[in-house]
């Protein structure tokens, strides 16, 4: 983005799942120093990133050096399209670059000359961190906002874990009566030993 005092250069990992912005960075430059720098924050946001697979396209950034050194310490795996195949691969963060550049500029009749680099930092941290993330509304992920479709995520698997194991506590439950000497049949719930007058049927 062209601003006042020079040139802007936005790097960003979204989250195919929820789109949510995984890591960010910018700079005057784009060099591997940035993208390198956007695979650090997001290792310092999500240190569960590692095993996780990037995606990008075969920019001189993505393969340099610097850049696999750094997928490397991580233990991100790296993706891009091979020499000559499809380009369209990364359609999903070309699209959400032209989202935020609508909604943030175009739309409102801003241009990015206006400002200074530090101003247009500071609009486009707070577009992708604060609006995009909580409030806008994504059609590819059901009408959710993508902070929204995490948290319902995490909730099922939440529910989930807690359903196994009570599932596994009651079959380790089950298997236990199964296994002792009578069946099961101890204490008062056997209609040998149950109260006088109590109508406490003996286990089949």
């Amino acid at each position: 983005m062209t601003a006042k005092d020079g040139k802007l250069y936005v790097s960003a990992i979204f989250d195919c799942y929820d789109l949510l912005p995984v890591g960010l960075a910018m700079a005057d430059h784009m060099r591997a120093e940035l993208c390198c720098e956007t695979l650090k924050n997001a290792s310092l946001r999500y240190p569960e990133i590692r095993g996780a697979i990037v995606h990008s396209d075969r920019g001189s950034q993505y393969t340099s050096a610097a850049y696999r050194a750094v997928v490397q310490k991580y233990g991100i795996v790296q993706s891009m399209n091979r020499a000559g195949g499809r380009c369209h691969d990364n359609a999903r963060c070309e699209s959400i670059w032209a989202r935020m550049k609508e909604e943030l500029f175009y739309y409102r009749g801003r241009k990015t000359e206006h400002y200074k680099m530090e101003e247009l930092k500071f609009m486009v941290w707070r577009y992708f961190m604060s609006y995009w993330s909580n409030r806008r509304i994504c059609s590819s992920i059901g009408g959710l906002p993508p902070a929204v479709k995490r948290q319902r995520f995490y909730a099922a698997v939440a529910v989930a874990r807690f359903a196994s194991k009570s599932l596994r506590l009651m079959c380790q439950v089950l298997l236990t009566i199964s296994q002792a000497p009578d069946g099961g049949r101890t204490g008062s719930f056997h209609r040998n030993h149950a109260p006088k007058g109590s109508n406490v049927p003996a286990f089949p």
